[in-house]
């Protein structure tokens, strides 16, 4: 019996992830260290092998500043790596006024890429997909018809749900079910850089 251990890639769709968080009103899990969040997930024949964080940069300079925080210290593990989108504004009409808004881009396009390459360049035998964006669904198509026998599971965010992701995924969890495991992968308040900067969790993010 081979004693190889089970390669497991994380990709978590940034936004669908905060936005859960958000609808939950756990704006006090922002602050979190995803590379231990996912190691909870992993069993002792697995082994993770990359967290793989897609999203876009904020517009507004105060959550632009939080989220550099957020990445800035998520970054410092060698496990985590960011793909970044962008955003285009975006004018919309509500109660015939014109708003100017903005829109993420790519960031399907980038979790697509990156989740094929990885079953192509053999880097993984499960794929764990943090979204509920029903949109990812070709690319899993797709993995299921090049290699059917790779597992895919579906991790939904909180307050998040895709009926027909979930029918795709080889199986899947509802991450409000696992409080635990965002509690006990929180980042100390302040983390010090090598370079001696500190890094303050965000006021707001209390």
């Amino acid at each position: 019996m081979s004693d190889k251990k089970q390669r497991v890639i994380f990709y978590i769709d940034g936004f669908n992830f905060y936005f859960g968080l958000k609808s939950r009103n756990w704006k006090k899990y922002y602050w979190l260290d995803l590379v231990r969040f996912c190691e909870q997930f992993i069993r002792p024949h697995q082994e993770l092998v990359r967290v793989n964080y897609f999203s876009a940069i904020q517009k507004s300079r105060g959550k632009q500043d939080r989220q550099d925080l957020f990445l800035s210290a998520n970054k410092l593990n060698p496990k985590f790596h960011l793909f970044l989108g962008k955003f285009l504004e975006k004018i919309i009409e509500h109660n015939g006024q014109k708003i100017k808004t903005f829109e993420e881009k790519e960031t399907d396009v980038h979790i697509a890429v990156q989740m094929i390459r990885d079953i192509v360049l053999d880097q993984c035998d499960i794929s764990i997909l943090i979204s509920a964006d029903s949109d990812l669904i070709p690319p899993i198509d797709f993995i299921n018809e090049i290699k059917p026998k790779h597992k895919i599971f579906v991790y939904f965010p909180p307050s998040r749900f895709s009926y027909d992701l979930k029918q795709k995924a080889t199986n899947y969890i509802t991450l409000h079910n696992h409080e635990l495991k965002f509690k006990s992968s929180l980042f100390p308040d302040e983390i010090t850089l090598p370079n001696g900067y500190v890094l303050k969790k965000p006021e707001k993010w209390q």
